[in-house]
């Protein structure tokens, strides 16, 4: 048995060492400087040096290729969900997919940096840097400039076709698809100051602008009580740009209480089609000794007892905001603890209804509940239904056919997304047969109507364990069955999302993501179905 150990060792010893490429499926965010598009592994005895990586691209505008580089991060993944650094994941941690430190120069070398092809999408980089023993750990980076891009929805092929070390050409090993998408960084930690940016609601108005809104958390990530804000950003040309940022809920110091106990957050967006008119919903926490609203609220309708639902007014696509209205009397039982919308979006029904997903809390044990909210006057005043069922908060709402209502909600229980119709504004609800069908780990998600017949989207962490695989889900036949895919971001994050069709033949999706932390992608119809 010693022999033949002895003899598989030295054989081993006489084959090539190889090369592993991993290709992530996450996106690549336009005009950022560094983006891992490929993570090569090289195994060194430590007498050896990576000579040269050749990395092939095709299906971009020329010109559009900015540079090209290669980094070194040494004996660890720079990848967060990969990686063994302890500073790159308590960067995740801290900051989600705003997080800074894969790209930090404390934790990443760069070995080359090129910006032309030395042929048709042929980009050659070389590195001067010794290999230690052990593995070491490179990626390609691709930075891409915006302006050359007229389709952020397009696709493109990027990958490692060739690597040299110590003089030899190395065998490569693939993992993942050549096949990458653009996305574009709306928030990330640190813009105009903020430390997070979360909770993202996206709706479209009727001369085709995006209207993307978002809590702005200034302080810290955690949930209210912070000092947090509703921001808002508008994009005129399908989500390529976005305008600055502009602050349209703040309940500063009211009532005397310092910022940080005056937070107003997770926004809902609805553009009223008929009007054109756009109402932000959020909710305010005022108080509560500065704990988490959703332990410490009370009953009652006193800001300080409870949180307050407040809703902001604009007439002019979203250029200026009324003050915000206290609508909470409207829509909320005095023996309920915290009611608000649900984020993400509210929709308007082919009869001009105005409808928001809302959720509530009630008992001593705080049981959350989802139902509606809705308005017959164009947002003047509110009313609520009754809710279908117990153990859920975080709904999204569409109308599936003319005055009938799908909400869609999170679901406590960990047993799959569930899912009620109603033909009387909430009323009376009816278990759809889809009901549970739809796995999630217990995190928000989003639902709209496609511009088809019985089409929906759905999107959400793809998973039953854990917040990553942001996923969009088609179905064709109003919700029975959801057989199209299409994976975005496969890493984890704070995984919230929203959608909204830019046109018939594109959707638009906001969402919480592992490269930034509220990142907008445009997505062909065809592509999910072609999955």
């Amino acid at each position: 048995m010693q022999v033949i150990l002895s003899i598989i060792s030295a054989v081993a010893a006489l084959l090539p060492l190889q090369i592993s490429v991993f290709n992530p499926r996450v996106p690549v965010i336009l005009d950022r400087s560094l983006n891992i598009v490929s993570e090569i592994e090289v195994p060194s005895d430590g007498d050896a040096t990576l000579d040269e990586v050749k990395f092939h691209l095709s299906g971009i505008p020329e010109g559009a290729v900015s540079s090209v580089r290669l980094m070194y991060s040494g004996t660890a993944s720079a990848i967060p969900d990969r990686t063994s650094s302890i500073g790159i994941q308590a960067g995740s941690s801290r900051w989600g997919g705003g997080n800074p430190m894969w790209a930090d120069r404390s934790y990443v070398i760069e070995a080359d940096h090129v910006e032309d092809p030395v042929g048709e999408g042929i980009y050659i980089l070389r590195d001067g840097i010794p290999l230690v023993k052990g593995m070491n750990y490179f990626y390609v980076s691709l930075e891409v400039d915006s302006s050359m891009i007229d389709d952020i929805s397009m696709t493109f092929d990027a990958s490692v076709s060739g690597a040299t070390v110590s003089g030899k050409d190395m065998p490569i090993k693939q993992e993942g698809p050549s096949e990458r998408r653009f996305a574009v960084s709306v928030r990330n930690h640190g813009d105009d100051g903020a430390d997070s940016y979360r909770i993202p609601g996206l709706s479209t108005t009727p001369d085709g602008d995006l209207i993307a809104v978002y809590d702005v958390r200034w302080n810290f990530s955690q949930d209210l009580v912070d000092d947090i804000d509703v921001g808002l950003s508008r994009s005129s040309d399908g989500g390529k740009t976005w305008s600055p940022m502009e602050i349209v809920l703040d309940m500063g110091i009211a009532g005397g209480l310092p910022e940080g106990q005056n937070g107003v957050g997770d926004p809902a967006v609805l553009v009223d089609e008929n009007t054109g008119e756009i109402i932000v919903a959020a909710a305010w926490t005022h108080g509560m000794g500065g704990r988490t609203g959703w332990w410490a609220a009370g009953d009652g309708f006193d800001p300080i007892d409870t949180p307050q639902l407040m809703m902001a007014r604009s007439g002019d696509g979203g250029l200026v905001f009324t003050e915000p209205v206290n609508v909470t009397a409207q829509v909320k039982k005095p023996e309920w603890k915290f009611s608000f919308q649900g984020p993400g979006r509210g929709i308007t029904m082919k009869d001009g209804t105005l409808v928001f997903a809302y959720q509530h809390q009630e008992g001593e044990d705080r049981m959350p509940w989802s139902g509606i909210i809705y308005s017959k006057d164009h947002g003047q005043t509110w009313h609520v239904s009754e809710s279908p069922v117990a153990n859920t908060t975080e709904a999204q709402v569409a109308e599936v056919q003319p005055g009938v209502l799908m909400l869609n909600m999170r679901n406590n229980e960990k047993t799959g997304r569930r899912v009620f119709t109603t033909s009387d504004l909430g009323k009376t609800w009816k278990v759809h047969p889809s009901d549970k069908t739809l796995r999630e780990p217990v995190c928000m998600a989003s639902l709209i109507c496609g511009p088809r017949a019985g089409q929906l989207l759905f999107s959400n962490p793809d998973s039953d364990k854990s917040r990553d695989h942001m996923t969009i889900k088609m179905s064709t036949d109003g919700g029975l069955s959801w057989p199209y895919a299409l994976l975005l971001d496969e890493f984890g994050s704070w995984g919230y999302s929203c959608m909204s069709m830019i046109d018939d033949e594109t959707v638009g999706i906001l969402y919480e993501g592992s490269t930034s932390q509220i990142v907008f992608q445009a997505v062909k119809l065809s592509d999910i179905m072609a999955r």
